[in-house]
């Protein structure tokens, strides 16, 4: 039976062709995420109702925009972050994506008006700084060992 071999485009991009769409996705990513968490903490402190044990109160909050709104963009960032990974180590990924946090933190003071004490904001600092350490690594540590993978486990198949 002939091999099926299955090849991903973005692996014949330049290298800097493959960085620009890791940063476009990680930047589209972030800023999804970070804008549909404030729609939806919006939407629910806007609801007129306590959201508790209540079901019915939890399908009312849906049908408000800010809350629709934000359910989307959180789908559309998971969308964004299965190609993300398709092209990045998830080693990479999800501290790069840690910059939502601090995002988040000053979307909440800025839009919210929620008090954000010095703590939080060292902290919030030290996110950042983790980040900016992380994005001086490699994008992509597994590039030649997938393709080594997949053809020793090709070569294992017709020897049997």
């Amino acid at each position: 039976m002939p091999e099926l071999e299955v090849t991903d485009p973005s692996r014949s991009l330049p290298a800097a062709g493959r960085a620009a769409r890791t940063y476009l996705l990680l930047a589209a990513f972030v800023l999804l995420r970070a804008f549909g968490n404030l729609c939806l903490a919006w939407g629910t402190k806007h609801f007129p109702e306590t959201l508790g044990g209540n079901p019915w109160a939890y399908l009312r909050v849906l049908l408000n925009p800010f809350v629709t709104l934000g359910i989307v963009m959180m789908i559309v960032a998971i969308v964004v972050r299965l190609a993300l990974l398709a092209v990045a180590d998830l080693s990479y990924v999800l501290p790069m994506t840690a910059i939502g946090y601090v995002l988040a933190a000053l979307f909440g003071s800025v839009f919210l008006h929620e008090v954000v004490s010095a703590q939080h904001w060292t902290g919030t600092v030290l996110i950042f700084a983790g980040v900016a350490l992380v994005s001086s690594t490699s994008q992509n540590t597994t590039q030649n060992t997938t393709q080594l993978h997949g053809n020793s486990a090709g070569k294992e198949r017709k020897s049997r």
